[in-house]
């Protein structure tokens, strides 16, 4: 841990915050110059400081460590390239349309990659006066199921979570941007519990 890089970044985060020294270590219980001592990279703080650390300025632990916060490319308006990510414990998903360093019940989530439609893995798709009735030939008992399905064109996303025991079917209404299908510019993904993202 370099002492140096952590004290400026601990001084640029508070500066963020618009706290003084003296208001971060009241907020931790410590005192004022050993705020001063970090900020001036003559010491790092304990590890037993690091999650309030974390929590008070809203940064990772990692970062904090390192003494440096990463920036992604600025994302500009095609939401054709959202990510999903899905926690393996709680069932939470998340998704980005640009790079991210997610966690969720303490474990870094990865992105997931999803594959094409196969012959188990298929939604039917029905243009229903003017929205999609869409069927997925899908089991959804508790052990396997469809968890949800996000319907992805250029400019919007629809969301619709589903959940074990109920019916594999959905209604969207039709979107900007193309018919659905990735040959006509919208995607249809859907997550299987046991078997992971597919994309029609």
């Amino acid at each position: 841990m370099d002492c140096t890089k952590v004290g400026i970044l601990l001084k640029a985060l508070r500066n963020e915050k618009e706290m003084t020294q003296k208001q971060v270590a009241d907020r931790m219980h410590i005192s004022d110059k050993t705020i001063s001592k970090w900020e001036r990279g003559l010491g790092c703080p304990d590890v037993s400081l690091l999650r309030e650390l974390s929590e008070l300025f809203g940064v990772n632990i990692e970062k904090i460590l390192i003494g440096e916060l990463e920036l992604n490319d600025m994302e500009t308006g095609n939401l054709k390239k959202t990510k999903f990510y899905v926690c393996p414990n709680c069932g939470n998903v998340i998704s980005t349309t640009g790079e991210a360093q997610l966690s969720c019940c303490g474990r870094k989530l990865a992105r997931l990659v999803a594959k094409p439609a196969d012959e188990k893995h298929t939604a039917i798709v029905e243009d229903d006066d003017g929205e999609y009735y869409i069927t997925f030939d899908h089991e959804m008992s508790k052990d396997h199921f469809l968890s949800f399905v996000a319907y992805v064109s250029t400019d919007r996303t629809m969301f619709v979570r589903l959940y074990p025991e109920q019916t594999a079917a959905i209604r969207l209404p039709i979107m900007s941007g193309g018919k659905l299908g990735k040959k006509y510019g919208s995607k249809l993904y859907y997550y299987c519990s046991n078997d992971g993202l597919w994309v029609l």
